[in-house]
């Protein structure tokens, strides 16, 4: 097995002990539980109430197409956000202290189509430790046109993706029931793991919860309801169109950016950086005062607080934020972010343009080894 990117945990550790004892503070002088409270648990009855109520009227019949229609694009919004805001926690450990809790609040991952074995190993471990690292990470592999580090290699394909990317995001859900999940099962290697051997329960579960999906999503309304095949296929798609790109431009706004890095190890395969730090510098957060979108999208647009706090639930990370920036700020390490959405959308687009361009020059910025 090769040997793994290693990060320089000697160094920095000042900023790293000081921010987890301040942000540890907060919750002790609250006196309130890192994990979910009763607005967490509202949000999660609106947003499952909101997937499977649509998916209820729809299987009730005696409605028209353009109500039927309507309603699996609430749906997809409803998806994405089973997505952000309910299952990202669980599958963290973040909803309760409880992990029956959390296996049964993480299964809707896998009641929606996708899977959460998977998820844990390519987000939880890949993505949070070897963030923005090239041939690590397994969230900047999202198609071979589509090149989000610049460190992948340069093809003429590339020169168009910030016209192509946005529409590919749209079929990130259709690639992940369909594909990916299977795929992540049988590759090898799987990011920086090689022969990963899976349990045999864990492929039960996953052939066992796709055919459970397949067959609410598709077989039984071709079953009971009044419609076509190819009138299911405009409703399948416009559903997981709308939650594909939602999921797909959400996620890129955290770590593919101007202001993020992407850094490369050094001759002993090391990051010369604190892990922490590491994270620091390749994420960014986005519109922080946009209450519903705060709501909606959970942690993501405080990925920051995420990935340095993944144990601790979203609806915590508008509070713990100002923490965190204050105390980068006083050790002269970087704050990602953008004020608004539409900024981070701009600035994700202008980084696609640059990563296409084949006289784009990639400087890395040097090591905070001395922050």
């Amino acid at each position: 097995m090769p040997s793994m990117v290693t990060f320089n945990n000697k160094i920095n550790r000042e900023f790293s002990q000081e921010v987890k004892k301040r942000v540890n503070t907060y919750f002790e002088e609250q006196n309130i539980s890192k994990h979910a409270n009763a607005a967490m648990v509202f949000k999660t009855v609106v947003i499952l109430g909101v997937y499977w109520g649509a998916y209820a009227l729809i299987m009730l019949g005696g409605l028209s197409l353009h109500w039927m229609w309507a309603l699996a694009v609430v749906m997809g919004i409803g998806m994405a956000g089973i997505g952000f805001s309910i299952t990202h926690d669980a599958l963290h450990g973040a909803y309760s202290s409880n992990q029956r809790v959390n296996n049964f609040v993480g299964l809707f991952f896998d009641l929606v189509g996708a899977n959460g074995y998977i998820w844990k190993i390519t987000h939880n471990i890949i993505h949070h430790t070897y963030t923005n690292i090239h041939g690590h990470d397994e969230d900047l592999e999202v198609a071979e046109f589509i090149r989000l580090s610049p460190h992948t290699e340069h093809k003429p394909i590339h020169r168009l993706q910030h016209v192509l990317a946005f529409p590919a995001y749209s079929f990130a859900t259709f690639f992940w029931v369909f594909v990916k999940d299977y795929w992540y099962f049988i590759k090898n290697p799987l990011g920086p793991y090689e022969d990963k051997k899976h349990p045999v329960s864990e492929w039960i579960k996953l052939f066992a919860t796709k055919a459970f999906y397949y067959t609410y999503i598709i077989v039984l309304p071709l079953l009971f309801l009044d419609i076509t095949w190819w009138q299911l296929l405009i409703g399948f798609t416009s559903l997981h169109l709308v939650a594909g790109l939602i999921l797909g431009v959400i996620f890129q706004l955290a770590h593919v950016v101007e202001s993020t890095t992407h850094p490369i190890p050094n001759e002993d395969n090391m990051i010369e950086n604190h892990w922490v730090i590491h994270e620091m510098l390749t994420t960014n957060n986005f519109a922080r005062s946009n209450k519903a979108l705060c709501w909606y999208v959970g942690g993501l647009n405080f990925q920051i607080e995420h990935h340095l706090f993944p144990k601790v639930c979203s609806i915590h990370y508008p509070a713990i934020s100002p923490i965190v920036e204050q105390t980068a700020k006083e050790f002269g390490i970087p704050y990602n972010c953008h004020e608004t959405f539409s900024e981070a959308v701009a600035s994700h687009y202008r980084t696609l343009k640059q990563f296409g361009d084949p006289n784009f020059s990639y400087q890395e910025e040097s090591s905070l080894a001395a922050a």
